[in-house]
């Protein structure tokens, strides 16, 4: 089986693309929902210890704990070394349930897959990418987001430039659905043959 990370910049349309994978029948798993998950089930009772008064009827409030680490790198450290270990062995029980299942090829949606070293865990890459005036209007058009909060979150990710240099595969969703799903459908086609050669 063939294991395609995809990743991104935040607001360069990742989530839109990893939809169009799992319509053209790939399993995708998806870090996001993943901590989703866990913030109301396993991850709850150990961000509670480590930041008291985060967990609200055993589901992490976001905001609260956002206010707790968002500027504290020492906090966001610990917080990743929690929610990380357990998307990870989330992840690999997907790609074990799918390589069972005999599947051709399995994304993993990994928000942060170069920032976190998280290229050996994978055969492919597709990085998907949109020009910088569509990346911040569509940020920018996110409730509660600000100017500011865009650049932290920007400080933090490899530039997009640079990212478009390290993948196997780029995704310009900046030239529209119809554009974006035929280089996914082209990606599939490609890698379904490579598996069967």
């Amino acid at each position: 089986m063939i294991v395609l990370g995809l990743t991104g910049s935040i607001g360069m349309g990742k989530s839109t693309t990893a939809k169009m994978f799992a319509e053209a029948g790939v399993p995708v798993h998806d870090s996001d929902e993943t901590v989703h998950r866990l913030y109301s089930g396993a991850a709850a009772p150990l961000i509670e210890a480590a930041f008291p008064g985060t967990v609200v009827d055993g589901v992490v409030d976001r905001a609260k704990l956002g206010a707790r680490v968002l500027g504290d790198a020492a906090a966001l450290k610990r917080l990743e070394a929690i929610i990380h270990p357990l998307v990870r062995a989330d992840a690999d029980a997907f790609l074990a349930r799918h390589r069972n299942a005999g599947e051709s090829i399995a994304v993993l949606d990994i928000p942060l897959l170069f920032e976190t070293g998280g290229r050996g865990r994978v055969d492919k890459v597709v990085v998907v990418t949109a020009p910088p005036e569509v990346q911040r209007q569509r940020v920018l058009a996110r409730p509660g987001m600000t100017e500011e909060k865009l650049a932290a979150i920007l400080a933090k990710q490899v530039p997009d430039e640079e990212k478009r240099r390290l993948p196997d595969f780029v995704i310009d969703t900046g030239q529209g659905l119809d554009a974006a799903r035929a280089a996914v459908a082209a990606i599939v086609t490609e890698l379904r043959g490579q598996r069967g050669s």
